[in-house]
């Protein structure tokens, strides 16, 4: 078993990309190590004709994935746009590693991300002691992604200024990136593309110019629209972390995965899922990421504090942290919904019980 505490997808699921490459016979866009039909079936998952079984990456609308993965094989570069923990980076990932099989090349977008960042910067000691020169030059994500023909991935793009953001638009647009200093420029080897995602939490932090969004085209990956698909995306992820981790402790029971899942989406939508209660909308997204590490907190805390099953103690400290974000607003929401919702639910006493406990 690996030591490395989390593999590029690309090693991690290099079986199921190889078996996918050998039984592909559909037709590869330049320089993709696979269709764009193979690429789907990765995401998404599915039986091949030899009976392999690929695992899904993303659970969701077929759709949207078919539209990000033809977005890619044109001109235009793609955006991954939506609440956080709705898989946006998961997403970015996978496609990078079934269509580059590099997953690695990456900006992380940041206020601090500068123009160097995106296009080029200089080994300053170099530079001094030989002059400008292509050796002096530090490559940028972008800049091997062009040489390479492979796919560029970039996050947060919306936590970027708006300056540096521009910077994309000539790259985006002719697909070459200029470098004045030498009188030369880098011309776009056919596969290059790019992937940012941005969050809309960062809405009005720095928008995307007209000009910079002409050049994307925006795929909105939403929450998951079942109880079901939502617990089956825990599930399977929560499994994946615990395999990793190597922890003492038996899989969670569905039966708590799906109550945390209720608290979750109850507390996101303001109402009971039977319709019949109003409730008070907390300032935290509560995305199925979140779900995601509360369960696997519970079941960190069962494993090495616990008798190894996962039992409401496990989970509550998780589910407040989760909850109560604001100190005040949230504390509010999160006492109403205990007592209004979780304490008359007499199969729920154990999660009121542990949550009291903590005095919160």
């Amino acid at each position: 078993m690996s030591t490395i505490l989390r593999q590029h997808a690309e090693q991690l699921f290099a079986a199921e990309l190889e078996e996918l490459k050998k039984n592909d016979a559909d037709k590869r866009p330049p320089n993709w190590l696979m269709s764009p039909q193979a690429v789907v079936t990765y995401l998404m998952g599915g039986k091949l004709k030899n009976g392999f079984e690929v695992s899904p990456k993303y659970i969701g609308n077929r759709r949207l994935i078919e539209i990000a993965v033809a977005t890619l094989t044109t001109d235009r570069a793609l955006l991954l746009y939506g609440l956080p923990g709705t898989a946006k980076s998961w997403v970015s990932e996978h496609l990078a590693a079934a269509i580059s099989g590099d997953s690695t090349m990456i900006i992380q977008g940041t206020a601090g991300t500068s123009e160097e960042s995106v296009r080029y910067g200089w080994n300053y000691a170099r530079l001094l002691a030989e002059g400008p020169s292509e050796k002096a030059l530090v490559e940028t994500p972008v800049m091997k992604g062009m040489k390479a023909g492979k796919i560029v991935r970039l996050e947060e793009l919306t936590r970027i200024g708006s300056d540096v953001q521009d910077t994309l638009i000539t790259i985006l647009s002719e697909k070459t990136l200029p470098v004045p200093e030498l009188s030369m420029e880098v011309q776009a080897v056919k596969g290059f593309n790019l992937i940012a995602t941005a969050n809309n939490r960062d809405k009005g932090v720095n928008e995307l110019s007209g000009a910079l969004k002409r050049r994307f085209n925006t795929v909105i990956l939403p929450l998951p629209d079942s109880m079901e698909e939502e617990i089956d995306i825990v599930r399977r992820r929560v499994q994946s972390f615990e395999k990793i981790m190597e922890l003492p402790a038996e899989p969670p029971a569905v039966a708590e995965i799906k109550r945390i899942v209720t608290i979750f989406r109850e507390l996101r939508a303001g109402v009971t899922l039977d319709g019949k209660t109003k409730l008070k909308v907390p300032s935290g997204t509560l995305s199925t990421a979140e779900a995601i590490s509360v369960v696997n907190s519970g079941m960190a805390m069962a494993a090495y504090f616990g008798d190894g099953t996962l039992k409401a103690p496990d989970l509550a400290a998780g589910i407040v942290g989760a909850v109560v974000k604001d100190p005040v607003q949230d504390k509010i929401v999160w006492q109403e919904y205990l007592e209004t919702v979780v304490k008359p639910r007499d199969e729920w006493k154990d999660i009121y019980r542990a949550c009291r406990d903590l005095g919160i």
